[in-house]
């Protein structure tokens, strides 16, 4: 029921984020005007604004001046509910609504910088406050004060790494980036260091990986990839994975040992 529940918020809040990823990079409130038809400017109908199936009700097309309405607006609300689904199945109830926030904010994060190379101050740097209210609400709901602890230190490890690439590599590292690190840091350190760490390495093995793509595709070495999504990826990717991988690797450790 949780998943189910944690899946409809996500159609609703997928919704309002493909409002963030078209107005927060041109400046614009998120709030006014009323959502509209990029083409026209017609205002959207609220039986047409509803998550999906408004889409599917217009066929695609802007009820005012049948320009396209185009696909990405459904996936990112299908998209976004299907990763809040699965974060509520993964995650105990006290962690899901930093976790939940962050997935929200991350998705358009992503869009965002795939379409801008950018990560505006106004989605990152609000972040940062608000997980860590959400951060302190859990460890104080389950006693757990020694994660809030890791969580600091992980993204004091994490802006720092980054930062130190950035002075060091100024072209191959934004410093939106920078402090992305700091937020990423933070949230998978208060999970475990294992976390912490498969995060920090899946986001330059995707990185890599993708890099790799695109010379194979035909693409120069000076094609820009935008590494926010593949930072943002790679912090998914441990929420997952570094429950399992650490068993294994305390398991395979152990039989070494024996």
């Amino acid at each position: 029921m949780i998943a189910v529940a944690a899946a409809v918020l996500g159609l609703l809040v997928g919704s309002f984020l493909n409002v963030v990823v078209h107005r927060v990079p041109r400046g614009e409130s998120v709030v006014r005007p009323p959502s509209r038809c990029p083409g026209c400017g017609a205002g959207i109908r609220a039986r047409h604004n509803v998550p999906v199936l408004g889409w599917l009700l217009l066929r695609g097309r802007c009820a005012g001046c049948g320009g396209r309405i185009s696909v990405r607006y459904p996936l990112v609300e299908l998209g976004t509910a299907g990763l809040f689904a699965v974060l509520a199945l993964r995650l105990p109830l006290p962690d899901l609504p930093a976790f939940l926030y962050l997935a929200a904010a991350g998705l358009a994060l992503a869009l965002i910088d795939v379409d801008t190379r950018r990560l505006p101050n106004a989605l990152v740097l609000p972040a940062y406050p608000v997980l860590a209210v959400l951060l302190t609400a859990s460890a104080w709901w389950q006693g757990d004060w020694w994660s809030l602890a890791r969580a600091a230190v992980g993204g004091a490890a994490l802006f720092g790494g980054y930062l130190l690439l950035a002075v060091v590599y100024p072209a191959g590292m934004g410093f939106g980036d920078v402090r992305l690190a700091g937020v990423l840091g933070g949230i998978l350190a208060y999970l475990s260091w294992s976390a912490l760490v498969i995060g920090a390495f899946a986001a330059f093995l995707l990185g890599a990986v993708a890099g790799v793509a695109v010379l194979a595709s035909g693409g120069g070495r000076k094609t820009a990839l935008p590494f926010g999504p593949f930072m943002l990826g790679g912090a998914l990717l441990a929420v997952f994975a570094a429950g399992p991988l650490g068993t294994a690797y305390g398991e395979l450790v152990g039989a070494i040992a024996r």
